[in-house]
């Protein structure tokens, strides 16, 4: 699997959102959906704030390949399940710093166990 470069991490981790799109079993794209995105250290992460149940969850965990779009950057991605308890807390500190200009009643909801079930890693491919 590839990494990101230092331009891709400072882009996508300063952009508010992120466009991320699932591939399908045949190679085609779903259609794009937009999401917060957060950077820890090296990496990427988004959640979904709905938790497993969410349509573009579902659909990224189905094939684990996708595009994302942020802050001028497009890139095909792996998505891979964060499951260190470590690493989830991490990204909650992401969301409460990165998003600390939002009300909570929209922050919270990315906090919740909900979401952090549904905490996904973006690996470049």
């Amino acid at each position: 699997m590839g990494t990101w470069t230092s331009d891709e991490l400072d882009a996508i981790g300063a952009a508010d959102e992120l466009r991320i799109a699932a591939r399908r079993a045949d190679g085609t794209l779903r259609n794009p959906v937009t999401i917060w995105v957060v950077r820890v250290g090296g990496d990427l992460y988004v959640r979904s704030y709905k938790g497993t149940a969410s349509p573009w969850y579902r659909g990224v965990r189905a094939t684990r390949a996708g595009h994302v779009e942020s802050g001028g950057v497009g890139k095909d991605v792996t998505f891979a399940d964060e499951a260190d308890p470590g690493v989830r807390d991490a990204v909650d500190a992401a969301y409460r710093d990165k998003y600390r200009n939002y009300s909570a009643s929209t922050v919270d909801p990315m906090l919740a166990e909900t979401a952090r079930n549904a905490t996904i890693k973006l690996v470049p491919r």
